[in-house]
């Protein structure tokens, strides 16, 4: 077998599988995080394939653009319907960015390390902010009025970033 064989069958293909654990039931909501998700499959492609240091560094500025924009919607969701947890909740959006952007200045002073100290790091932080924080909004947000996930929606926010970034 080839050496390219072995690494195409050893490579995952994704880091995160989208999957129902994952959805708050909110379609704005939900096409965002697939859409976090996305980006972050993205990374962990670049990563893996060894594309390069620029590429990575374009996908991770992308994923932290993109991050700001949806905690910015989830905030102004938490403000508007009167969610009573938004403050702690707005913080650990801030810990989160903070965070994410020491590890950016790490890989780009050269620290090759960081790849995938990052990679683990945004996807345990991911997964479980959804799954755990997320998850404890929803139903408030359905209660006040959100729009229930459907198949046959796309997200206002989704749709800007796709005609603008792809």
């Amino acid at each position: 077998m080839t050496t390219e064989a072995l690494k195409t069958m050893s490579r995952p293909s994704t880091l995160i599988e989208w999957t129902d654990e994952l959805a708050v039931g909110i379609q704005e909501i939900d096409d965002q995080h697939r859409l976090l998700v996305s980006i972050l499959n993205r990374l962990h492609t670049a990563m893996y394939e060894h594309q390069g240091k620029e590429v990575a560094e374009n996908i991770l500025g992308e994923l932290i653009d993109y991050t700001k924009i949806h905690f910015a919607v989830e905030e102004s969701l938490m403000r508007i319907l009167g969610y009573p947890e938004a403050d702690e909740h707005k913080q650990h959006h801030e810990e989160l960015i903070n965070e994410v952007k020491a590890l950016q200045e790490k890989l780009r002073n050269g620290n090759r390390s960081i790849s995938f100290e990052l990679l683990h790091f945004l996807r345990m932080w991911l997964t479980k902010h959804i799954m755990n924080e997320d998850q404890l909004y929803a139903p408030f947000f359905l209660s006040k009025g959100a729009v229930a996930t459907t198949d046959n929606k796309k997200s206002i926010v989704g749709r800007l970033w796709h005609s603008v970034f792809k």
